[in-house]
């Protein structure tokens, strides 16, 4: 493996010692540099050319979101947000990922996080996905980009038919990181008169999926809302899965609804995609269609075996426009996805597949 090259940036010295000792005990992780500031941190950009950049957002003289804007305008990277205001205040994060962020990851307790290590893991995770990561901003790639092999698969899977006698009843998604940027281009690409619900696990914290269904429902035609217990599906609704919790389908066919569960994390993850999935075959068995977008590790894939195995439709985002092609070459490579597309063309594929088959 490659040594991913870090830049880590926080004003507190004692967070700037404590990020760096995290990475630093991680295999395959250099932390070259360290900065006080965004003015800082754009010299030692240009001084060090890290492969990955950590941010924090509250700093003087040049802040995270005006340092991640001239980040992306000058320097395309990759950037993982680290600060106490991505929790504080979600609308900041929604806004550092339209800029360009890669992902986040949120200080356990204030500025000055005594507890960082609790969330280290998932820093060393994201910050080792982000290494491979494509840019989610149009028209500017990251200048360097370290790509995994993809192995021998297809990078367009061959369309296997539905099931004969398949009448989808709901769409659900899995996404992870790149998934806001996914979902938003996804779902304001349906039509108001999109005749199925739709649910969502996307990989965030507890905090943030409020905002993110507030933004989704400002952007789409379809109605967005994060998911609440006994939250009635019904056609043109997108529920999202509420942060650190799992969601799961009740009911039945004619009568949906959302139920909550506070179950520990599944692979590591929670909300989980498979967790979800599997609640909906208990509910619908085949008569689903499934969506895997972007995103690091296997999230989706258990699921999306035991929906397919039933007869469901499962849609994979091709690699090409994936910020990290992570979940859904697992689901391929397990031979569940029916369809591989580029992000921009499964929202018109989605919607023609499910009128087609209802």
């Amino acid at each position: 493996m490659k040594n991913i090259k870090v830049l880590v940036v926080d004003d507190s010295s004692f967070m700037r010692k404590i990020l760096g000792d995290i990475l630093e005990e991680t295999p395959g992780i250099t932390v070259i540099a360290k900065a006080r500031d965004g003015v800082d941190a754009l010299e030692k950009i240009e001084r060090y050319s890290p492969d990955v950049v950590t941010l924090d957002v509250e700093m003087p003289r040049k802040n995270g979101l005006e340092t991640l804007k001239e980040i992306m305008d000058r320097f395309p990277m990759p950037v993982i947000m680290v600060s106490s205001l991505t929790r504080e205040g979600a609308s900041v994060t929604m806004q550092a990922l339209a800029l360009g962020a890669v992902d986040f990851v949120a200080k356990p307790s204030g500025t000055i996080s005594l507890d960082m290590r609790d969330v280290g893991d998932e820093l060393k995770q994201k910050v080792l996905g982000a290494a491979f990561a494509r840019s989610a901003v149009p028209g500017k790639p990251f200048l360097k980009k370290t790509t995994p092999p993809l192995s021998s698969l297809k990078r367009q899977a061959t369309v296997k038919p539905p099931v004969p006698g398949m009448h989808p009843k709901l769409v659900c998604i899995a996404s992870s990181t790149g998934g806001p940027q996914a979902l938003q281009r996804l779902l304001t690409a349906l039509p108001s008169d999109f005749p199925l619900p739709i649910i969502v696990a996307q990989h965030m914290p507890r905090g943030f999926t409020a905002s993110f269904a507030t933004r989704l429902n400002d952007l789409s035609s379809i109605n967005v809302v994060e998911g609440q217990e006994n939250t009635i599906l019904r056609p043109g609704l997108a529920v999202i899965a509420p942060g650190g919790y799992h969601m799961i389908l009740k009911g039945g066919a004619g009568n949906l609804s959302i139920g909550l569960s506070d179950a520990p994390p599944v692979l590591s993850v929670k909300p989980s995609a498979n967790v979800m999935f599997l609640s909906v075959a208990d509910i619908l068995g085949g008569n689903v269609v499934a969506v895997i977008l972007t995103g690091m590790g296997r999230d989706g894939t258990d699921g999306a075996q035991v929906l397919s195995s039933m007869g469901a439709y499962v849609f994979g985002e091709s690699p090409e426009t994936c910020v990290v092609y992570g979940m859904p070459r697992a689901a391929m490579e397990a031979g569940v996805v029916n369809e591989q597309l580029p992000l921009h063309k499964i929202a018109p594929a989605l919607d023609r597949f499910v009128r087609e088959n209802r």
